[in-house]
């Protein structure tokens, strides 16, 4: 079912005021992470099986599901590293998957043989990979490489079996490949000017031709969506001369450009099945996905079942097209895989990823609601209210800020925001101005203003979490990741009375070291970051220095928590260490938790659990406790 807006007004307030508090059980994190993540879903050559992705083990492992039998069989066994399940190798029994290093994000391509050894396709120290296809006729395997030079991504194919790297094409000029044909001829490329202006060509291997089709007089963010299967036509996504991104087919000899969806939401992506019968359109509709499956010989919109607080991440439609792998989410669950067939009309769900000792009917769903901010800009946001809050049993809260810049918080499972608001903390997910889904025109609102008036967002929301009358307003904190970790960091720093506490997970506190420690392999990207952040390298720095916590650590006054990967290529180390150490020196309580074996993010459980364990048992001592501990 749709969620719905939630424009709060007084007669609803009362009424929620009204309502009884529910008593629920609380659950442990342990419990909270005993839920099962997945990702993938790529079916095999005769369909009857589908690769994931699956952290069961206590970190991911490749494992096949037998969709007639429901039964899933692990086939990596990996306890040190993450694998991750890529696809199938056609015309054979063989799969691939991919790795890195703890979490240093230099992901290679493995081959998993019959006989369960493994071959590394990519085996360069310092090369990063990442698989693109296969061609058309199904003998060569596509993928990109940096291996030739650590800035740029070449483009390359191996034939199945033999597994020898042969260049398509060289990238010279920071131009990502984003596409090919099926005659492998005609190349899209991509350079991105900024965070949201691109330039999108065709390249023609065998003329030598570029021809641009972004328009640089009428600027906007390209990307493309593929080629038809005869090689005329060219897809892609666009917002130029609209606030919102729409899907156009471009006729490749005529140069003639037609729209052929829109919205007013983003379309995420589109593409077309294997020989053309499906068209999908995935949306961004007010933080939920919204998917269209259109039939393209007769025009209409495929119906297939709904399910009830269900948010279509990914689809993949097999090559016969007659099945449909969903990846779908609730606010009250993690991620499942179904399957649907076209034919039958059948809908068989395959996975049960939420833990069975959590009753779903104790988790709350999430609701987007809408406030105000100091310049009377409307910011949209994800709530999340603890069953047992209400006016005789008021509850602390917690401002909770995305990555990015430029994320976006969703309507979605995500365990611990469902393990705090368990544990009696109210949680209202931002999306300040920057963020995406909102039209390019908010996206852009925060360009070289990081730290200012997004932040004053992220205080407006705390004042409208004071409104609610089952709300603590003396005791709300703010956390975040990543960017996020950084707005909680300036918040405790530049606006230190604001908010009680601050949680800061992979965080930067120091733009200027972070802006010029990029990973090589981000070199495409570096000058769009810098015109949307500042460049460190120029006079830009100056104010880069003024909105670096680390430099303003002495402005701390309330207890912070600190979580850091050793292995993180965005945010080093040497940040955490940094800001922590400086903090110190104020008399506030810090509390620091390095992970020698994580990089930019979680991905082993047991270091979920215990990190995010010690976020509740800090939020407990210094915000719920608060007297107690004066």
């Amino acid at each position: 079912m749709r969620i719905l807006i939630i424009l709060l007004s007084f007669a609803v307030l009362l009424s929620c005021d009204k309502a009884p508090q529910k008593e629920v059980p609380q659950y442990s994190i342990e419990q909270f992470y005993k839920n099962i993540r997945i990702g993938g879903g790529s079916f095999s050559p005769d369909e009857s099986k589908l690769l994931i992705s699956s952290d069961e083990s206590g970190i991911f492992n490749v494992y096949e599901i037998n969709i007639a039998e429901g039964t899933k069989k692990q086939i990596t066994h990996s306890t040190v590293e993450s694998f991750f399940a890529v696809d199938y190798v056609p015309g054979t029994n063989q799969v691939l998957y991919s790795a890195d290093k703890g979490g240093n994000e230099i992901d290679h391509i493995y081959l998993l043989n019959d006989d369960g050894t493994s071959a590394d396709l990519t085996p360069g120290e310092t090369e990063k990979a990442s698989f693109a296809g296969w061609s058309k006729d199904k003998q060569f395997m596509y993928f990109m490489s940096n291996k030739r030079n650590p800035q740029f991504f070449d483009f390359y194919k191996m034939r199945i079996g033999e597994w020898v790297p042969e260049m398509i094409y060289q990238n010279d000029e920071g131009l990502n490949l984003s596409g090919i044909s099926d005659d492998e001829n005609i190349l899209a490329l991509q350079k991105s000017i900024t965070t949201s202006e691109d330039r999108l060509y065709l390249y023609n291997r065998s003329t030598g031709v570029t021809t641009e089709i972004s328009d640089p007089e009428n600027p906007g963010s390209y990307g493309s969506s593929g080629f038809s299967n005869d090689g005329n036509y060219f897809f892609f996504i666009t917002d130029v001369g609209k606030e919102f991104a729409y899907l156009v087919q471009y006729e490749i000899a005529s140069a003639n450009k037609e729209t052929l969806f829109e919205t007013n939401w983003d379309v995420m992506y589109s593409y077309v099945s294997e020989n053309e019968k499906y068209r999908v359109i995935a949306i961004n509709e007010d933080g939920k996905n919204t998917l269209i499956i259109k039939d393209i010989i007769t025009g209409e919109n495929v119906n297939f079942p709904q399910i009830e607080d269900g948010n279509v991440v990914a689809v993949n439609i097999s090559d016969s097209e007659k099945l449909m792998r969903l990846t779908v989410g609730t606010s009250k669950a993690p991620s499942n895989l179904y399957v649907y067939n076209f034919e039958t009309k059948d809908l068989k769900k395959l996975t049960e990823t939420l833990n069975p000792e959590l009753n779903p009917d104790d988790l709350v769903s999430a609701e987007v609601v809408r406030y105000l901010s100091f310049d009377s800009l409307e910011i949209p946001a994800i709530f999340y209210k603890p069953l047992m809050a209400s006016r005789k049993n008021k509850v602390p809260a917690l401002v909770w800020v995305h990555g990015g810049p430029g994320g976006q918080s969703r309507v979605g499972y995500f365990s611990l925001i469902q393990y705090l608001v368990n544990h009696g903390y109210a949680v209202l997910a931002v999306n300040n101005r920057g963020s995406s889904g909102y039209g390019k025109t908010f996206y852009k609102m925060d360009d070289k203003n990081h730290g200012e008036k997004d932040l004053k967002d992220c205080v407006w929301g705390k004042k409208w979490l004071q409104t609610q009358k089952y709300i603590d307003a003396d005791n709300i904190g703010i956390i975040g990741g990543s960017y996020g970790g950084y707005m909680t960091m300036a918040a405790m720093t530049f606006v230190p009375d604001e908010f009680k506490v601050g949680v800061n997970i992979f965080g930067v506190t120091n733009w200027l070291r972070t802006l010029k420690s990029i990973p090589p392999y981000w070199e495409s990207f570096r000058e769009a970051l810098y015109t949307e952040l500042g460049d460190p390298f120029t006079e830009d720095s100056v104010r880069l220095y003024n909105i670096s916590p680390l430099f303003h650590a002495d402005q701390v006054k309330h207890p912070i928590m600190v979580l850091q990967g050793a292995n993180d290529p965005r945010v080093l180390q040497v940040e955490s260490d940094e800001i922590v150490e400086a903090v110190k020196k104020n008399n506030v309580p810090v509390e620091y938790v390095v992970f020698p074996d994580e990089g930019h993010g979680f991905i082993k459980k047991e270091n979920e659990i215990k990190g995010y364990g010690q976020i509740l048992t800090f939020l407990d001592t210094y915000l719920k406790n608060e007297d107690e501990v004066k």
